[in-house]
C-alpha cells in the first residue's frame, strides 16, 4: 500500500541517536553510525521523531510500504526491552490504506474572487480535516493558523468558508461523541511539533461543545506551547453569539 512513512537523509544524519529514543515504536536504530529505519512495519508514519532531529535529517514521504503492524511492533519493543504503552491501535491513523487519509495540500485557484452562489470557490486548502486522521507531521501544520471547528458548526453557520476558514488549517472534531482524551493527546502532538501561530476554536452554543476549548487549553499545556487562542460560539440559528 502507499502510505505516509519516515525517510532519513543519511548525508544529514550525524549519528547523534536522539531519534532512536524519540521513536516510540523502535522503528529507528543506529547502524554503522547512522540512524536507519529498520522495518516499515514498525513505523506508524506520525513523525514523532521529526521534531527531535537537530540536523533536520528526518522527513515524511508518501511511498509504497508495508502496513504498520502494532502487534509486531510490541513484540519488537519487548525484544529491545522498551516500553510498549504508547503502541495502541488508536495510534494507527495512516496505515489503513484509505485514500481519504492521504495528506494533501489543496492549491488555491489562480485568482480567487468573491462570488456568490454555487460558483464561490472553496477555501479549504488541506486534507484530511478530521482530527483523528491528521498526522502531527503534516507539512501544512507548521506555524499555521489553525481553526479547530466542532463538526456541527458547518451545518448551522452559512458563511463558514468566507468567515472562518480562509487562510487557516481546518481541523474538525466533536468533544461529546469523540474520544476527548485521544483528541487532547493528538492536539498536544500537533502543537509540540508545529508551534501554531494562532488557534481559533469554533463551537456551538450547547454546553457539551465547550469541551473543545478545554481540549485545546490542556493540549497547549501538555505541549508547553504558547499560542493565541480565540473562541467563537455559534448559535443553532447560525448567529455568532460570542467571540472571546
Amino acid at each position: 500500500m502507499k502510505r505516509t512513512i519516515i525517510e532519513i537523509n543519511e548525508e544529514k544524519c550525524d549519528g547523534c541517536g536522539i531519534c532512536v529514543n524519540a521513536c516510540h515504536e523502535g522503528a529507528i536504530q543506529m547502524i554503522d553510525g547512522k540512524a536507519r529505519l529498520v522495518s516499515d512495519v514498525y513505523c506508524d508514519g506520525l513523525g514523532d521523531c521529526i521534531g527531535e532531529c537537530p540536523q533536520g535529517a528526518i522527513t515524511t514521504i508518501e511511498r509504497e510500504a508495508a502496513e504498520y503492524d502494532p502487534v509486531a511492533t510490541v513484540s519488537h519493543l519487548k525484544k529491545l526491552g522498551r516500553s510498549t504503552e504508547n503502541v495502541t491501535p488508536g495510534n494507527v491513523t495512516q496505515s489503513s490504506g484509505c485514500p481519504g487519509c492521504v495528506v494533501k495540500t489543496v492549491e488555491a485557484p489562480p485568482e480567487e474572487e468573491e462570488t456568490e452562489g454555487p460558483d464561490r470557490p472553496s477555501t479549504l486548502r488541506q486534507w484530511p480535516v478530521q482530527l483523528t486522521l491528521v498526522p502531527p507531521s503534516a507539512p501544512y501544520l507548521r506555524n499555521a493558523d489553525i481553526a479547530l471547528i466542532a463538526d456541527c458548526v458547518p451545518f448551522a453557520y452559512p458563511e463558514m468558508h468566507r468567515d472562518l476558514m480562509k487562510g487557516k488549517v481546518v481541523l474538525i472534531a466533536c468533544p461529546k461523541l469523540d474520544n476527548a482524551a485521544q483528541h487532547t493527546e493528538k492536539l498536544a502532538q500537533i502543537f509540540a511539533h508545529n508551534h501554531p501561530r494562532s488557534i481559533s476554536v469554533v463551537r456551538m452554543e450547547v454546553p457539551c461543545c465547550g469541551g473543545l476549548r478545554m481540549m485545546t487549553e490542556r493540549a497547549l499545556a501538555e505541549a508547553g506551547v504558547q499560542a493565541t487562542v480565540e473562541e467563537l460560539i455559534v448559535t443553532i440559528k447560525g448567529e455568532v453569539l460570542a467571540k472571546r
